[in-house]
């Protein structure tokens, strides 16, 4: 079954909803420069369309001016806190089509350990460090495609990216000298693991990683790990983590299937839910 995430982008202002329609009704105002050539563009009264602006002029203030002379006798502009206005819903857009297009890994596990809002969580890959909601034990950790950083695990820094989509794990990481040691990163979690899968496009790639017999070299770092060689019997079940990065990277790292390679991510981009056991 393949779930797809859709999202309606709205702004809330003022007990004021704001959707695409509006925007599209400003759009034709500074398109046209009439407030009557906008609404025969969109096939609306110009009475609903006179209306809905002064409804949005309500909630954040004059949307449009009139202007006047010139040879064709004036008409419509949008003033400047309209264009900001489409500019914020228009940065909301770009953000939720982001959001709707990464994928997110999800792995099953019980919770070992606390500290405050971050949990320990074993799983069948190995311990992840995640955001776990109170009072919850066995759960479901979910990790997006977009908040791992890809490495070669032969080389001693976990954070030697540049990719931009990692920007905020890489970047934040300055200090982060050893990538053999999660200590000395706020890359939490580290792992090993087999590309299996390369979906590449013109700028950026995604990748997928096989951790499926990976759990023991996952968080090197974790000195309480002594049960970990109980082996728990899912050594044959797959385990997969969704990345994606760009083209440069890809390259750079020279990934192909069959090829090794470390992932990390940050401990607050893992997110764990109850699992469906618990909601019962």
């Amino acid at each position: 079954m393949t779930v797809e995430k859709r999202y309606r982008t709205e702004l809330a202002i003022d007990g004021v909803t704001i959707d695409r329609r509006d925007v599209e009704m400003l759009e034709a105002i500074d398109r046209h420069g009439s407030m009557h050539a906008a609404a025969d563009a969109l096939g609306r009264s110009y009475a609903r369309l006179q209306r809905r602006i002064v409804e949005l002029e309500d909630a954040v203030g004059a949307v449009t001016e009139r202007r006047r002379g010139g040879a064709d006798g004036g008409g419509t502009e949008l003033t400047p806190a309209a264009v900001d206005l489409l500019q914020q819903f228009e940065r909301h857009q770009t953000e939720l089509d982001g959001v709707a297009r990464v994928t997110e890994s999800v792995f099953p596990g019980a919770l070992v350990d606390r500290t405050g809002e971050l949990g320990t969580v074993e799983t069948p890959i190995g311990r992840i460090v995640a955001l776990v909601p109170d009072d919850a034990t066995t759960v479901e950790v979910g990790v997006r495609s977009d908040a791992v950083v890809l490495s070669d695990p032969s080389t001693v820094d976990a954070t030697a990216t540049d990719d931009p989509l990692a920007s905020d794990a890489s970047t934040a990481d300055s200090d982060a000298t050893d990538g053999s040691d999660p200590r000395r990163t706020s890359l939490r979690n580290q792992f090993t693991g087999t590309v299996t899968a390369i979906d590449a496009a013109d700028a950026i790639a995604r990748v997928t990683l096989d951790l499926g017999d990976e759990g023991d070299k996952g968080n090197e770092g974790n000195e309480d790990d002594e049960g970990d060689d109980s082996g728990d019997g899912d050594s044959g079940d797959e385990f997969t983590l969704q990345t994606v990065i760009t083209r440069t990277s890809l390259q750079r790292l020279e990934l192909e299937p069959g090829v090794a390679v470390r992932a990390s991510f940050k401990a607050t981009a893992a997110r764990a839910i109850p699992a469906a056991q618990n909601r019962e």
